[in-house]
């Protein structure tokens, strides 16, 4: 979230980023009610040092009726006072997390249909194989029985796409690692703090896309991000040990509600996942640098696997509630002729790390919130449908990319 202080200096910039993305908040409200708990906070601090200091004039011998019947009164009314408090702050908190982050200058204003392309690599072919009928007529996915067991858009992955999934894996890994990432598997389910601390909606939201544990205060992760996000929570980072970058191998699950009008074919859109994802905790300063950096490494995984790929710079309008600046690349789909989303990398500045309370101490002492940021190293189950897409061949076959044959034990096809 952002800081209320912040809001206040620059409450013009904040209305105008806000309505940009399309988020309706009332910044006046929200400054109103600050106020307020302001008011009150003086109140109950005061009474809570005069609660102390007659405290402290109560052990230095028998209290006096009067200094007893003062210790009531104020008993009584910190009794009254502390109730409304909690209940201020938590409405000012409340208005806080609907505040979403502010933009960054170079990001194009408007809806979807505004974002600009800043970079492209490969020829846009036409042809290709519509994955979902390869794959079946491979024997090589089962959405069938996927809906028999748990429903509709769950799937078995079988013998050459179950093995291309992990070639894919060990491939992304060895790039992260190539690049200064710690690898690291994560919990699948975290708490409602980590997750509105990221900046996803709560369960009581109606455009909730996760998974929620009945009776726990537990979700299932949308993406590696969340339990990545929440392993400094609460925690201070010396600035010698900055930046600290992480790739979270994980499952992934998402309901997809509102999907309509967009495309879910096969594996392209399913409730359940598989994704090396990057983070990156670093100085202020450092974001914009470190998001060029997670954007290359992407590139640079697209280009070695060999498939056509455009990036993005995302239209305000179509920014999540913590990004400041987005990446999505795309890949050529030959079958569609058309581009489609393959991976995304944000920066989000100090906007998760606030409300989870990460934060650096400087060399010289000071503390300060940090800057986090994410992006997809290879979202499993959208690449297969790009190389399935991309390599296979009229005789049925699947050529194997050179990159990936190291681990499929040196074949060139399956």
């Amino acid at each position: 979230m952002l800081d209320v202080n912040f809001i206040r200096k620059n409450q013009a910039l904040v209305e105008k980023s806000a309505r940009e993305k399309g988020y309706d908040v009332s910044i006046p409200e929200l400054l109103s009610l600050d106020d307020e708990r302001k008011t009150i906070l003086q109140d109950v601090e005061q009474l809570r040092r005069e609660r102390n200091e007659i405290a402290g004039q109560m052990k230095n011998g028998k209290p006096s009726p009067e200094l007893i019947a003062k210790g009531k009164e104020i008993k009584n009314k910190l009794t009254e006072a502390e109730p409304k408090l909690d209940e201020i702050e938590a409405k000012v908190n409340e208005l806080l997390k609907r505040v979403p982050n502010i933009i960054f200058d170079d990001v194009p204003l408007g809806g979807e249909e505004c974002s600009v392309e800043v970079a492209s690599w490969g020829e846009q072919k036409a042809g290709g194989v519509d994955h979902l009928d390869y794959a079946t007529s491979r024997d090589w996915v089962d959405f069938e029985r996927g809906a028999k067991v748990a429903g509709a858009k769950f799937y078995y992955l079988k013998n050459g796409l179950a093995l291309l999934e992990n070639a894919l894996l060990q491939f992304g890994l060895k790039k992260v690692l190539e690049h200064g990432f710690t690898y690291m598997t994560v919990p699948d389910m975290v708490s409602s703090k980590v997750l509105e601390g990221c900046g996803f909606n709560p369960r009581s939201s109606e455009q909730s896309d996760e998974y929620f544990v009945e009776g726990e205060d537990l979700a299932m992760i949308a993406t590696a991000e969340m339990p990545l996000t929440g392993y400094y929570m609460n925690e201070i980072i010396d600035e010698k040990d900055l930046p600290i970058c992480l790739a979270g191998y994980s499952a992934c699950f998402r309901k997809e509600a509102g999907t309509y009008g967009k495309h879910t074919r096969g594996l392209f859109r399913v409730h359940q996942f598989n994704k090396l994802e990057m983070y990156v905790f670093c100085l202020p300063e450092k974001s914009p640098e470190m998001h060029e950096k997670i954007r290359k490494i992407e590139e640079e995984i697209w280009q070695e696997l060999g498939i056509p790929y455009r990036v993005i710079n995302i239209a305000a309008g179509d920014l999540g509630s913590p990004a400041a600046k987005k990446y999505d690349i795309e890949y050529w789909s030959p079958v569609d002729q058309k581009y489609r989303e393959l991976t995304s990398c944000s920066n989000c500045t100090d906007f998760q790390a606030r409300s989870l309370n990460i934060r650096v101490r400087r060399e010289n002492g000071d503390v300060e919130v940090l800057h986090t940021l994410n992006g997809t190293a290879v979202s499993l189950a959208r690449t297969m449908v790009a190389v399935i897409e991309n390599y296979a061949k009229a005789d049925g076959k699947l050529t194997v990319p050179e990159v990936l044959r190291p681990y499929l034990n040196g074949a060139t096809e399956i």
